[in-house]
């Protein structure tokens, strides 16, 4: 019995010193697991797409306390993604919503015929319904369903607005592995990028470094530089164009791409080309973390990509037939071609801007979509009021271009696009060269473009012609308008724009910047005022979210102007104006709305469940200015 317990209690070591031995390889195999799970959790943190808005400390502040801090953050966050459908306004002067909607079905199925199975409405099977990142679904979109469906607007009386969904944000495997080189990278400019969120391609300019040995045809990740704060106290993105990647720690911008990865693509040409030739798509974008169509040169006078709030705006105007009405800042004539739709293209729109080839984009703009009532001149908002009798005089040193061969295609401001503008100066040069030289033709048939040419013509794509460089066309200047003249005035201010979507980058803007914006937008309302009569109606709107600019413009006007009272809007879409003041550290007082008063204006939440842009609108009507 003893000998018996004893090889009992001997089996029973031996177990379990099988057992703990055993265990030791499991210990170090399921580290081994943890360690490769957090080194690719590193790498997945690492290309994605999460990137965090920089603000001014003050301008931090000042926001935090406007909108409280949690809603700050929806917004900054809501800031650096595109919203996920286009919005379109139909010209009906020249096509109906239902004709331009199966036109567009037809367009979006054959792009998308290669990428995937579409359905007969245009929408891509691989591409799965997404709903807004606070689990939100967008009410604008009812019942259409999937990235790449077209639907009608269903508010009332806005049934000429069309919406193109697209997708995002979506996963992208860039072919990262612990055990393989890293994916080759091109990293672009911010401004690039936020094109390329938008539906762009990236285009050679803003291309800023490159892998090594990245050939045509090589599939490349692609993320952006944006700006950081130098020892100078400057902003900038700190490296040269044309910087080599290697792949590792040492690379500019490292750990400053983190989470900011825009998607995958296909280089157009080798490293050298990138940065060697000025203009062309420098890559193909296949896989994009936000899917949005790109509407450029589609459907030309039958259709203009606008903002769904720009929209909103020329409808509280509430323009009618006959009515002379007033676009001071109108450029580049969204919404100046807005009012004249629904005015039936009958009666008088006046649009000014101070700059000479802006009001061409008006012009242009209005000859496209056949509208006539749509006058425009070259006048400073700040001058609007005349000061004399004087009368319209023409100005400008260019004759009449039939071609306008580089006219902007600037449409709304969230939504330019930018596509092909590059791809112009090349043909442009080349047509005049072979104009100059008769038939065009070269001893062994090509066209040759000097250097000094190509920079000069890429100077004037990025910056605008100068005056004696105008795109073409006649300009008439004006020396101001009759005090009382106008039955109604738009007057969409420039600002700060921190409404504008996809933004990567605010760090320069600061409280002071905000309030110098503040100033010049009263000094252009005081004008507005003057010129709108008695009885009639003066609109006020911007594409920011600074209250400075907003709601404290409205208690500056009702409070300076005691025969102005804000007036109901419609359609009311947007959200109630902000309450309340604001006191800075400097002892300046910044007062807003008063209760009651809120539910008066129109307030666009970039965060909110409608994925827009952040915009304002106030109207006002004007009472007798007797006494």
């Amino acid at each position: 019995m003893k000998k018996g317990r004893v090889t009992l209690t001997l089996l029973k070591t031996l177990g379990s010193c099988r057992r703990r031995f055993h265990k030791t390889p499991n210990v170090a195999a399921t580290h081994r697991h943890q360690t490769t799970m957090e080194e690719q959790q590193l790498h997945s943190d690492r290309y994605s797409f999460n990137p965090t808005l920089k603000w001014n400390p003050e301008v931090h502040n000042y926001f935090a306390k406007a909108y409280g801090a949690d809603r700050f953050s929806r917004i900054s966050i809501a800031l650096t993604r595109p919203s996920r459908y286009s919005c379109i306004r139909v010209n009906t002067m020249r096509s109906t919503t239902d004709a331009v909607i199966e036109k567009l079905r037809a367009i979006l199925k054959e792009s998308s015929s290669g990428s995937g199975d579409v359905s007969e409405n245009g929408v891509n099977g691989n591409l799965a319904l997404v709903e807004s990142e606070d689990g939100d679904s967008n009410p604008l979109r009812g019942d259409c369903l999937g990235a790449g469906a077209v639907s009608k607007c269903q508010i009332p009386g806005m049934e000429y607005v069309v919406f193109v969904w697209g997708s995002g944000p979506r996963h992208i495997n860039y072919g990262y592995a612990p055990d393989l080189p890293p994916p080759k990278e091109v990293i672009v400019s911010r401004k690039c990028a936020e094109a390329v969120l938008r539906g762009a391609q990236a285009y050679v300019p803003g291309v800023m470094a490159c892998s090594a040995h990245v050939e045509k045809g090589d599939t490349v990740a692609v993320s952006v530089a944006v700006e950081q704060k130098g020892v100078d106290g400057g902003w900038g993105i700190g490296m040269t164009r044309g910087t080599v990647l290697q792949g590792s720690q040492a690379d500019p911008y490292y750990f400053e791409r983190n989470g900011l990865y825009i998607g995958q693509g296909t280089a157009m040409m080798s490293r050298a080309g990138l940065f060697r030739v000025p203009e062309g798509v420098g890559v193909e974008m296949k896989n994009r973390v936000y899917e949005l169509h790109s509407f450029h040169n589609v459907l030309e006078g039958e259709i203009f990509l606008q903002n769904l709030p720009s929209i909103v705006a020329a409808h509280a105007l509430d323009p009618q037939k006959g009515e002379r009405i007033l676009d001071m800042c109108a450029a580049p004539g969204g919404k100046t071609t807005a009012i004249a739709i629904l005015m039936k293209d009958e009666g008088e729109i006046i649009a000014t801007d101070r700059s000479h080839n802006k009001v061409l984009d008006i012009q242009k703009r209005a000859n496209e979509m056949g509208l006539s009532c749509i006058k425009t001149f070259k006048l400073d908002a700040l001058k609007s009021v005349s000061r004399g009798n004087h009368t319209n005089a023409s100005i400008g040193p260019s004759s009449c271009d039939a071609n306008n061969g580089m006219a902007n295609k600037v449409s709304d401001s969230s939504n330019v696009q930018g596509e092909g503008i590059l791809s112009i100066i090349e043909d442009r040069l080349k047509t005049e060269v072979m104009e100059k030289n008769g038939n065009g033709e070269k001893a062994n048939g090509k066209v040759y473009l000097s250097k000094a040419d190509i920079r000069k013509s890429m100077r004037r794509a990025r910056n605008g012609p100068g005056r004696n460089q105008s795109l073409g066309g006649r300009v008439d200047g004006s020396k101001g308008f009759s005090p009382n003249s106008f039955d109604r005035v738009l007057l969409d201010a420039p600002c700060s724009a921190l409404g504008l979507r996809p933004r990567l980058f605010a760090g320069e803007e600061t409280v002071e910047s905000l309030r110098n914006h503040g100033k010049y937008q009263r000094r252009m309302f005081d004008q507005a005022v003057q010129l709108a009569r008695p009885g009639g109606v003066i609109v006020y709107s911007t594409c920011t979210i600074n209250p400075g600019e907003n709601e404290a413009l409205v208690r500056y006007a009702l409070d300076k102007y005691k025969y102005l009272s804000l007036a109901p809007q419609h359609p009311r879409l947007g959200g109630p104006g902000l309450v309340g003041s604001c006191e800075f550290p400097d002892g300046y007082l910044e007062e807003w709305l008063r209760p009651g008063e809120e539910n008066l204006v129109q307030r666009f939440d970039p965060s909110s469940p409608l994925d827009t842009i952040g915009f304002f609108i106030a109207k006002f009507v004007v009472g007798s200015k007797d006494g």
